[in-house]
């Protein structure tokens, strides 16, 4: 190689290492709360309503985790008269004490570490919603937040500008108190809107109070609108009540629940089912730790193989299916059916577009098993009621092949 193209190669060698050097420079390592307030979307899912109002229910959350706990009762939800939004429980409190190693008290590590869910520390085994980052997020994409906490004795307050604390936590007077009430307001310059619909947080509390039975949710507004109490001792049964508006339908009444713990205490499945004569029924909602699994998953692929096999398990053994009869369709049994599961487990995993599909194979296996043997047992003590059931699925089988007839 000659002299002339050797140091040509060392100055394309320079280059090139010069132009990766500069490509170093350039790229940013986002932590913590910046990476949330620069790509909020990964958080809350947008930066429209949808992620404006899942910030109210990442705080909601937690609320509904301390009930799940045995330690809370009721959570009041209150949109501001300047825009924001308060949420209080009558739960444990956050943490206060001083965290070893940090310096720091645990309630201001919840509100402005990644790696420091309020989950981390609280002793739950089970947690709504599906980060587990809910306090931080909201904290970060808040122009402005205040935690209130009844703790040990007192009362304990800090602020936050934009997830950074610029006030320490403070003890105030004592308190025999407990709880926590956390006060934001949605930063305007993330969110393309910063005005909350009181009929989309209605209807989302109003869930979660079906959804877990003898919790007290109220919803005011100080803009003002009417104020809303959502308190259902029934669970889901009262979940499916208020999905069935037209009882001259009904095929049968009450609706039937049942619920099932596994042996361990990782897995805990609740049902209320009714069918009706109105093909538009209530449809069917099913939940993972509180949050509505949209694309479905494992939970409800349980569910609805045991339900087919169960009604054809009964019509046969009580001879309103011949045993040379083909087994009633899936389509048919569904006809006319509200259902609603949710379903509480210590490690959930969500996948799909919206992370709303539930991919557990052992709730597959366990609700198939609670649904098979409850259901089963339900018929079997309730004959009227049964044969009304399979009546109704045998009239929709019926209905089904004559239009394919038609066809």
């Amino acid at each position: 190689m000659s002299p002339q193209n050797d140091s040509g190669g060392r100055a394309a060698d320079t280059a090139t290492w010069g132009f990766f050097i500069w490509g170093l420079t350039c790229i940013q390592v986002l932590e913590g709360l910046e990476a949330v307030r620069r790509r909020p979307g990964m958080y809350i899912g947008s930066i429209g309503e949808r992620g404006l109002h899942q910030m109210v229910f990442q705080v909601v959350s937690y609320a509904v985790d301390e009930h799940l706990a045995g330690d809370a009762d009721a959570i009041d939800v209150t949109i501001t008269a300047d825009g924001g939004i308060r949420v209080a429980d009558d739960g444990r409190g956050l943490p206060v004490e001083v965290q070893e190693g940090t310096g720091r008290p645990a309630v201001e590590l919840a509100l402005t570490e990644l790696s420091f869910g309020p989950k981390s520390h609280t002793g739950y085994w089970v947690s709504g919603g599906i980060n587990g980052l809910g306090l931080c997020v909201v904290n970060a994409l808040s122009s402005h937040l205040t935690v209130e906490v009844h703790r040990d004795g007192h009362r304990w307050t800090q602020e936050y500008k934009k997830g950074i604390p610029i006030t320490a936590l403070t003890r105030h007077e004592e308190s025999s108190g407990h709880g926590t009430a956390i006060a934001f307001l949605p930063d305007a310059d993330i969110f393309e809107t910063t005005r909350y619909s009181f009929a989309t947080l209605s209807e989302r509390l109003q869930e979660l109070a079906f959804l877990n039975g003898g919790l007290a949710i109220s919803l005011n507004d100080e803009r003002p609108e009417r104020p809303v109490h959502h308190h259902h001792a029934d669970g889901l049964r009262a979940y499916v009540a208020h999905l069935n508006p037209y009882p001259t339908s009904l095929v049968h009444s009450p609706a039937i629940g049942f619920e099932s713990e596994n042996e361990d205490g990782t897995i805990f499945v609740q049902v209320a089912i009714q069918w009706s004569t109105w093909s538009s029924a209530g449809g069917f909602h099913s939940f993972a730790n509180s949050t509505r699994t949209h694309e479905g998953g494992a939970h409800e692929q349980g569910f609805r193989t045991a339900l087919t096999d169960v009604v054809n398990d009964y019509a046969r053994r009580n001879g309103q299916l011949p045993s040379d009869d083909e087994d009633i369709t899936a389509a048919a049994v569904h006809e006319g059916l509200t259902a609603v599961i949710s379903i509480k487990l210590t490690h959930p995993v969500f996948e799909g577009a919206t992370r709303t599909r539930l991919a557990n194979p052992e709730a597959d296996a366990y609700v198939h098993m609670v649904v098979r043997r409850h259901l089963t047992a339900w018929l079997d003590h309730n004959p009227d009621e049964a044969s009304a059931i399979i009546r109704h699925v045998l009239n929709a089988s019926t209905d089904a092949d004559v239009v394919m007839k038609e066809l």
